[in-house]
């Protein structure tokens, strides 16, 4: 056996040590053994082993014995255990992450639905809050969108166990070049990553992801991983899922969407930023492009056969993008009446409806709001001249119409924008009603038997409530009793909180109730005595549960029929005498309210309906900061106190336009 002494000397063990015969030091040849014939410098120390008696590891490198560039290279062996090091580390980091990150970490942005309000025929109004989305089932998406997305994006989706080889392999060599993390994500990993994760781009995030993508592979079937992809993913125009990009591109629901339709919002899937073709010209060549690659792609892995890749040639071009989420014009005011209508209903808070995620049908047509927008505006440009008249300044319209049969909100005009003009002129509740109030205390006063006694005294109230004689009816009201006709007026519809005090001037309209409700306490009258509290929601759900509390209004009897078609003939009168031949003509018998030429309040109403629609208008002025209403002397030029004719020129002219006032076939 040999031993180590000294510096590079070797000798049996037990022999004493020292230089030996033939050391440099002291020269001459080593001993007669087996190793003196080796030369000193052909000696070579095992690898690891240190000088000195004891043992002790050390890594040679730079390598001893080697010169020049040798001497920096490590040996395969080095290699090797450097490699394996890395891959024991690699795995330990990746098993710990695998181990401690959670599946239900999920992020808030990817929890987040708009609120979707549809109008009554259902097609979409609007998509209010800070993240459009509306998340529907796989089952709502089309199979030829499902298989466009899996053909170009993850083709081995259904057999892969959530991430790639290749893309992770591309990450790792990205990271080694100091690039972005980032390689060839599955659909499970970019579901992750847009439900789960931010995104971000370390190493930690990628991680992350991978053991996330591999649990969730486990614990979820492939179809609700494709769910939530196509659910989370981004397509431009602000818009988030599939769902909210189908209307933002087409104008449709995603279960609409044509197999060229769909591989349109797949291509966007890129980069809707880059590959939306309303932007520009570049960006509608890109767009083409990726389209047919989406296609062909389909082709190419049998989703789709060339006969079928043949029918779609052309372009599917989306419109141009709109402002579907936008609050502005008419949209806010429809969305304040339907909020406050759930939350009357339902119990829910403004903070419960700000969290999203609720579908809200309404009752609101969208033809007879842009038709009664449109006349209102017209009316304002013709008769109005606010820079050379200063009473034509800071003029306030509003209007509401409501179908009688039922009680349904079908338009409504609430100001000029509901982004500048906060306050919503159709459901305000400080403009008092004047002698468009009268007809409830008619109705009181024929439903107690007041005035129903002698052919003369009936007479005698039509006449008055044609002529507006504001002080026959204060009379009235006080034979009546003030409460029978408060009582009365609140049964029709119109709310109690919006009653004045029981005063000598009450019956003569210093209630100050909403147009709203106005066109359904005047609906009474056209149903015959049957009252129905409007209503502005059909039916609304919470993240796919429906909404209780909100089934629509019965109707129940507020007067007897014959008292309302006593008032309703009465209204008649009034209607032939303050509207034109032609305009009568143009409609179905119209029975009308009105203020009058004696009324002392500081605006003007025209309230009438026919036996399809019921519709409200006022019109006062008003200005932020300043309390009360302004006087309208001299309002479009007039001499009055009350410009009288602009209420009657829009509800005139909004309801000789609308089909919803007039039979149908």
């Amino acid at each position: 056996m040999l031993r180590r002494w000294g510096r590079r000397a070797w000798v049996p063990r037990g022999q004493p040590g020292g230089l030996l015969p033939g050391d440099p030091l002291r020269g001459g040849p080593l001993p007669g053994d087996r190793l003196s014939k080796v030369r000193r410098s052909k000696v070579r120390r095992p690898t690891g082993v240190s000088p000195g008696n004891g043992r002790r590891f050390r890594v040679d490198y730079p390598r001893r014995g080697r010169d020049g560039l040798r001497r920096w290279l490590p040996s395969w062996r080095q290699l090797l255990g450097l490699a394996l090091f890395g891959f024991l580390g690699l795995a330990a980091l990746v098993g710990h992450v695998y181990l401690t990150v959670e599946i239900e970490d999920v992020n808030a942005d990817a929890r987040a639905e708009a609120n979707v309000y549809y109008w009554a025929d259902g097609t979409q109004m609007v998509s209010v809050g800070q993240v459009n989305r509306q998340n529907v089932p796989l089952s709502d998406i089309p199979r030829s969108l499902q298989n466009a997305v899996i053909a170009t994006e993850n083709a081995t989706f259904y057999s892969d166990p959530g991430f790639s080889v290749r893309g992770l392999g591309r990450a790792v060599v990205n990271m080694a070049r100091g690039q972005e993390i980032q390689g060839g994500s599955t659909i499970t990993q970019q579901y992750v990553k847009n439900t789960y994760l931010t995104q971000e781009q370390t190493l930690d995030r990628k991680l992350r992801e991978l053991c996330l993508s591999v649990k969730l592979s486990r614990s979820l079937s492939k179809q609700e991983i494709l769910q939530g992809y196509l659910n989370t993913s981004w397509f431009g125009r602000n818009a988030y899922g599939v769902q909210a990009a189908a209307v933002a591109y087409y104008g449709m629901d995603a279960k609409d969407l044509d197999p060229a339709r769909s591989a349109l919002l797949v291509a966007l899937l890129k980069g809707g930023e880059l590959y939306d073709p309303s932007l520009s010209e570049a960006h509608h060549r890109r767009a083409v492009e990726r389209w047919s690659y989406v296609l062909d792609r389909q082709v190419e892995l049998g989703y789709m056969t060339r006969e079928e890749r043949a029918k779609y040639t052309v372009f599917p071009e989306p419109r141009p993008e709109s402002v579907s989420t936008s609050m502005s014009g008419q949209i806010g005011y429809l969305v304040d009446v339907a909020n406050k209508y759930i939350k009357n209903r339902t119990g829910l808070t403004t903070e419960q409806l700000g969290r999203g995620g609720y579908r809200i049908r309404t009752t609101f047509d969208k033809r007879e709001v842009e038709r009664l927008r449109t006349t209102v505006e017209r009316v304002r440009q013709t008769s109005l001249d606010p820079a050379r008249r200063i009473a034509d300044r800071d003029v306030e319209i509003g209007a509401a119409s409501i179908r009688p049969d039922d009680g349904a909100v079908l338009a409504l005009y609430g100001g000029s924008d509901a982004t500048k003009h906060f306050s919503n002129n159709a459901d305000t509740s400080g403009v008092p009603v004047g002698s468009a109030f009268t007809p409830f205390v008619l109705a009181a006063a024929l439903q107690n038997g007041v005035g129903a006694t002698g052919d003369d005294v009936p007479l005698a109230l039509r006449q008055g409530l044609v002529r507006g004689d504001s002080g026959l009816y204060s009379r009235v009201g006080e034979a009546v009793g003030l409460d029978r006709v408060r009582d009365l007026a609140v049964g029709s519809g119109l709310l109690p909180l919006s009653m004045a005090p029981l005063e000598p001037s009450f019956p003569t309209g210093t209630s100050t109730p909403s147009a709203i409700r106005m066109a359904g306490a005047y609906a009474t009258f056209a149903a015959d005595g049957r009252q129905t509290d409007p209503y502005s929601v059909i039916a609304a759900s919470h993240l796919g549960t429906p909404v209780e509390g909100l089934e629509r209004p019965t109707a129940r009897r507020a007067l007897d029929a014959e008292v309302a078609r006593e008032v309703s003939g009465a209204l008649r009168d009034v209607a032939v005498d303050v509207m034109a031949p032609d305009a009568l003509r143009a409609l179905p018998p119209v029975a009308a309210g009105r203020t009058g030429a004696d009324d002392r309040t500081p605006a003007s109403w025209f309230v009438g309906y026919t036996d399809r629609l019921s519709t409200a208008v006022t019109v006062f002025r008003s200005r932020p900061g300043t309390e009360g209403l302004l006087p309208m002397r001299g309002v479009a030029g007039s001499e009055s106190d009350r410009a009288d004719f602009l209420p009657l020129r829009v509800w005139s002219s909004y309801m000789a336009d609308s089909p919803a006032s007039r039979e149908t076939e």
